[in-house]
């Protein structure tokens, strides 16, 4: 009996070998396969926003890559992100989002997925250094006054934003927290929406992607007091950053990214983070990130799905009293 039952263990265990030898094979060619269809990203911004830029960017260079049509839907807010949380993890919906997508489950409770656990991260594609602009007749002409202006009418200065998922928005957070100011947010539907609104004094700053600033103060369209990076940009080299100009130590970093489907395939993943990270090196895409004042960026799947959990966790402890 105890040799047939061996006999059996191993013809099991060989059984097992061969089908995990078999698995691993599989997904090897699947990846090797994709895609053979058309690829949707969808972006959870507005057409003409950084999202939706850097989103057709990228799809017009896999589309040659990859020799299969690379199609980006703008499906603004939450609608569009559940689109993508709730689609067959095969490979063929990818979602170009930023770090808004981290505080999507603060400022809304229902949602129907997790931020986290709903999606793997591919690759982070860029960060998009920002800057503080106020209306070309602001009472501020430097962050400095604008906190003291801000200080001594708390509650009366509102700043603009694409909406509470969106990287100006985490921006202005914290910067009101380091500041210990009082502003009031008014949404926009998109991001030319806001500056349009700061153009005009409807409110009182916003943070704009620092090529979109540069140009709207060149034409004299808005003030530019400080960039929010950690040092200054070349894009803006007079322009000093927060911390030197008020705030020792601040800085904010957004990043842009691809998301899939929780379950995709690694194997795909892999693929797809292989890929956009070689065209991220080509003279081509740096030359248009480049224009776009934008500075690329890639990370392997692990290490971009923990800055998403990190950076959701730390913007659920920030608002744990709520989104104002």
């Amino acid at each position: 009996m105890g040799v047939h039952l061996s006999i059996h263990r191993r013809t099991l265990l060989a059984v097992a070998a061969s089908a995990v030898v078999s698995f691993a094979a599989g997904g090897q060619a699947w990846a090797q396969a994709y895609p053979s269809q058309t690829v949707r990203i969808v972006v959870p911004f507005s057409a003409g926003s950084s999202t939706d830029i850097l989103a057709r960017i990228v799809a017009d260079k896999l589309t040659t890559a990859w020799g299969q049509t690379v199609l980006v839907e703008n499906r603004p807010g939450i609608p569009g992100t559940t689109s993508v949380a709730k689609s067959a993890p095969d490979g063929y919906t990818l979602m170009m989002t930023s770090n808004g997508h981290t505080i999507a489950g603060v400022i809304n409770k229902s949602l129907t997925f997790d931020p986290v656990k709903d999606f793997s991260g591919v690759t982070p594609v860029a960060s998009v250094p920002v800057v503080l602009i106020v209306p070309p007749d602001s009472p501020a002409k430097s962050v400095k006054e604008f906190i003291d202006l801000a200080k001594a009418n708390p509650g009366k200065f509102n700043f603009a934003s694409p909406g509470p998922a969106s990287a100006t928005f985490i921006a202005v957070a914290m910067f009101k927290e380091a500041a210990k100011i009082d502003l009031v947010h008014v949404p926009y539907k998109g991001a030319p929406e806001a500056v349009t609104s700061v153009m005009r004094g409807d409110t009182q700053m916003y943070f704009t992607p620092i090529n979109v600033g540069a140009e709207l103060v060149q034409a004299g369209k808005v003030r530019a007091l400080a960039v929010a990076t950690a040092t200054r940009n070349p894009t803006m080299k007079d322009t000093p950053t927060i911390g030197e100009a008020a705030l020792p130590g601040f800085k904010y970093d957004s990043w842009f990214g691809l998301l899939a489907p929780a379950g995709t395939p690694r194997e795909i993943i892999a693929k797809v983070n292989r890929d956009v990270a070689e065209i991220l090196k080509t003279d081509d895409i740096k030359a248009k990130f480049a224009a776009q004042g934008v500075e690329a960026m890639a990370l392997a799947p692990d290490a971009f799905d923990a800055i998403i959990a990190a950076d959701t966790a730390k913007l659920a402890d920030m608002f744990k009293d709520g989104v104002k």
